[in-house]
């Protein structure tokens, strides 16, 4: 289908939210007409009501006339004097597609790759052209991967891909807006109900009755109908054009596999795969472990950490390259399944210009260190930019700690119940003391009660409400000892890339250290090993 056909489509689309928003205002008068003929005049004007307010969100979403700016906003515009490099490959790679080069590059911290263009006369003629450049994606991409995954993007300004979106985007933005007005009034009216029942549940317990059960079922009904309405009008959009973007996916990949070589093409699809499932991993485990802290990585590590772990897993990461997925991430996905793309390009005949090395994408910039530290600046949040920078291994040693006296919380302020002490504060040596001293004063059992426990360990008695505790019990003294260890720094949280997080304790606790434990945790407890080895220097 030529760029002229596919404009009408999307016109067509397009005006199809309009005359789907005419139909419902339409109908909304003849409620409002019959309630004028045939009902009495309160119920006539709760009608009334009723119906404006379910035109509300009808007419926002079809006075919305410009068409939304691109989604990714965030970036670092580099012009050519920044990065020569970069913006050489790009001018290059732009006339071996055989299109006109972007006439911006933006670097982000997103894991892809994407281009835009502001097109004219509902995309019959063409505009400023942006390339968006993710530089996770570069931190796990070789430059031949690389140069395989811009002439892809640049295949679709060749077939015109790009002038559409805009008029394309105006629709999709259009129905999500109208439903989520119309989701966002569902739930109000859901929250006032809910309000209204507590409300009233409470004063039936304040006068010893019993109160009723918290019921919003139907509340809500005609907005959220009217959401459905329109959300089932956007997925016939989608669905119309689905099998259009796909074959232009299909056509981006093989303007990749003649530009940049099969093998180069299909090798970059395999690890765009691997490096958003690491760059998720990366965030999670490694650079906001310790956010919750005040603590985050080097600057620009946030954005660029995650080529440590690729390289530190990379055989472990395999897997991910060769089990691609066979179906699309949603019914509606414009994308073929990544798996189908592979085997496409695979099924090509040999090129002659198999997988070679080459070096990491990140070198095509000046200074690649500079470029992380300037997208994570306009990227991440004002409180996650104020926050203090840390080298690696001493946010691992500080963020593990951090986390394991959170978690040994509830053991020290159990204790200090029992105990009659102070926990709030108080040194980990302190309160480890004070949970020995508790144990051999036969306290063990009593401050385990104040634990939070299963409802089967709460209901658990005599013998086997014991059995329950005890593992509860080696644990929250465990943390506690830890806590002690680090805190007079004779053991540390190690950081690694290719695992977990190890705590070093110091010489002969490795095989000590349990058998004193179940020793203090026993039926006839004995806290002597543990204090002796916590002696040890």
């Amino acid at each position: 289908m030529g760029a002229s056909l596919r404009a009408l489509r999307a016109l067509v689309l397009l005006a199809g939210f309009y005359l789907l928003g005419l139909a419902v205002l339409v109908v909304l008068v003849l409620i409002d007409w019959a309630a004028t003929l045939w009902t009495p005049g309160p119920w006539a004007l709760k009608f009334y009501v009723v119906t404006a307010v379910l035109a509300v969100p009808v007419v926002r979403g079809m006075l919305m006339l410009r068409t939304p700016q691109d989604e990714i906003t965030t970036g670092v515009l580099v012009t050519e004097a920044d990065e020569p490099k970069l913006w050489r490959t790009v001018r290059e790679l732009a006339e071996q597609v055989g299109t006109r080069a972007p006439d911006e590059i933006r670097l982000t911290g997103e894991v892809n790759a994407a281009v835009s263009e502001d097109s004219r006369l509902l995309g019959l003629l063409g505009g400023r052209r942006r390339l968006y450049l993710g530089l996770p994606l570069m931190a796990g991409l070789s430059e031949d991967q690389l140069r395989a995954v811009l002439a892809h993007e640049f295949g679709h300004f060749v077939h015109a891909d790009t002038r559409l979106s805009g008029i394309t985007a105006r629709g999709r933005v259009q129905v999500a807006r109208t439903v989520a007005h119309f989701e966002e009034k569902a739930g109000g009216k859901v929250a006032k109900e809910r309000a209204r029942q507590e409300k009233k549940a409470a004063k039936r317990l304040a006068k010893g009755k019993k109160a009723h059960e918290i019921d919003t079922t139907g509340v809500g009904f005609t907005f959220r109908t009217m959401a459905r309405i329109y959300t089932a009008y956007g997925r016939f959009s989608l669905r119309a054009t689905q099998a259009d973007s796909r074959r232009q996916e299909r056509a981006a990949d093989l303007a990749a596999a003649r530009i940049a070589g099969r093998d180069a093409a299909a090798s970059a699809l395999r690890e765009i795969a691997v490096v958003e499932a690491a760059n998720g991993f990366f965030l999670d485990a490694y650079a906001t472990m310790g956010a919750e802290f005040g603590l985050l990585p080097p600057h620009g590590e946030v954005i660029g950490g995650v080529r440590h772990l690729l390289a530190a897993r990379s055989e472990e990461l395999d897997d991910l390259r060769y089990d691609l997925p066979t179906r699309p991430a949603s019914p509606y996905d414009s994308h073929p399944p990544m798996a189908e793309r592979v085997a496409l390009l695979e099924a090509l005949p040999d090129d002659g210009r198999g997988a070679r090395p080459s070096q990491p994408s990140l070198t095509l910039l000046v200074s690649p260190e500079r470029s992380l530290a300037a997208v994570e600046d306009v990227s991440l949040t004002a409180d996650a930019l104020r926050m203090r920078r840390v080298e690696w291994p001493e946010l691992v040693h500080e963020s593990m700690t951090a986390h394991s006296v959170s978690e040994s919380e509830p053991v020290r302020s159990a204790t200090a119940e029992v105990a009659g002490t102070v926990s709030e504060g108080s040194q980990s040596g302190t309160a480890l003391n004070a949970l020995l001293d508790a144990i051999d004063a036969g306290k063990a059992w009593e401050i385990t009660d104040r634990l939070p426990k299963s409802e089967q360990a709460g209901a658990a008695t005599g013998r086997a409400a014991r059995e329950f505790a005890r593992p509860v019990l080696r644990r929250g003294l465990s943390q506690l000892v830890t806590d002690a260890l680090t805190e007079d720094g004779r053991a540390r949280w190690q950081l690694s890339w290719a695992a977990p997080a190890s705590l070093r304790l110091p010489p002969g606790y490795e095989d000590a250290f349990p058998a004193a434990l179940d020793a203090a945790v026993a039926d006839r407890p004995d806290t002597g090993p543990l204090r002796l080895l916590l002696q040890t220097p």
